[in-house]
């Protein structure tokens, strides 16, 4: 069985304090994140000798030895040397079939390990069918992953529909308007889990949500389906616009093509290359083409400004958004305020 969390080192950094010492970059990857943390070598000491008291007995292997007459600030093999040996020495821990060691409390703050790591695989795994549609949502805090998975997608999808804004060829257009397109239909997926989760919370058992919490998901459900909604509709009118910028290039190739009708030889005052073997017809036709060009770049640049008006509005309705949830906090925190000031009222009555 794979251990509930990866850990690696793979690389390390000088510390930016007046007397630099190194620092070894820890690299954990767990069920439903990942970070990274800073650790200099007598850390790694300290939590030795607290796992040897706390296990009453030594880990599977040993630190690598501190030198005496060289430092890692200026000898990179050295560096190099201790950051392996540090890295087999963590990952012996994690990987040993005896586990006293990570059950210690030692480990887990050096870690920054939740306490429920063993409990968070499965909840990892409801996640992932939650996500794909294979199954229902069957806890709250797997419903809160989703939502910020969901909002991880539709964040992915703003992306590539600004780069495919900005690309300068066809075919990143169409590869990040296709990325674009995925984010949003996994977004669609998950917010259907998500409010079949709501309607089925009855199933939850103990876990049942309140009446005000229930009401609060519904609202970010909710702001979830306007903001894809409005997303699909910025996607749609770009290639839209895509079509049309395609009809143009066909008619300007069209209307520049060979004119059988052209005469050469006539030479009135300062020709032009594209006017000198034109004839009368020939050069009013060519100022009717420059000037249809010239109404087709007002075209393209209004769509353009378009376009740009439709992305500040994405935006502010994300600020918005933003808003209503940070005030939702404050009023969540002011009440849970007022409730401790009650309660220790009560308690110093009672004493």
């Amino acid at each position: 069985m794979a251990p509930a969390v990866e850990i690696s080192i793979p690389n390390t950094q000088l510390s930016d304090t007046s007397k630099p010492y190194t620092l070894y970059n820890i690299s954990l990857r767990l069920p439903l994140r990942s970070f990274t943390l800073h650790k200099r070598y007598s850390d790694f000491t300290a939590l030795n000798g607290t796992l040897i008291f706390q296990a009453s007995a030594s880990p599977p292997a040993t630190l690598p030895a501190k030198s005496w007459f060289h430092n890692t600030i200026s000898n990179p093999d050295l560096t190099e040397q201790r950051r392996h040996g540090l890295e087999a020495y963590l990952q012996a821990i994690n990987t040993s079939e005896d586990p006293r060691w990570r059950d210690t409390s030692a480990w887990r703050t050096f870690l920054n390990l939740p306490s429920n790591l063993s409990s968070q695989s499965s909840t990892a795994s409801n996640l992932r069918s939650a996500v794909s549609g294979a199954g229902p949502i069957t806890d709250p805090v797997v419903w809160l992953d989703c939502h910020r998975d969901l909002k991880t997608q539709l964040h992915s999808a703003r992306l590539h529909l600004t780069q495919r804004d900005q690309a300068t060829n066809t075919q990143a257009q169409h590869e990040s308007g296709a990325q674009a397109k995925k984010c949003l239909v996994k977004s669609g997926t998950m917010i259907q889990s998500l409010e079949q989760g709501l309607k089925s919370q009855d199933d939850w058992g103990s876990e049942k949500l309140g009446d005000g919490e229930v009401r609060r998901r519904r609202d970010l459900v909710s702001s979830a389906k306007k903001e894809k909604e409005t997303l699909e509709n910025l996607l749609n009118a770009m290639v839209a616009k895509s079509r049309v910028d395609a009809t143009v290039e066909d008619k300007k190739a069209l209307m520049n093509g060979p004119i059988s009708n052209a005469k050469s030889g006539r030479v009135l005052g300062k020709e032009t290359k594209q006017t000198r073997e034109l004839d009368n017809h020939g050069v009013l036709q060519l100022q009717k083409q420059m000037m249809e060009d010239q109404d087709e770049d007002v075209m393209v640049l209004a769509q353009a400004v378009r376009r740009q008006k439709e992305l500040g509005l994405a935006i502010q309705e994300e600020l918005v958004l933003q808003n209503e949830m940070l005030g939702m906090l404050d009023e969540d925190v002011t009440r849970v305020a007022g409730k401790v000031d009650v309660a220790r009222k009560r308690v110093s009555k009672i004493s």
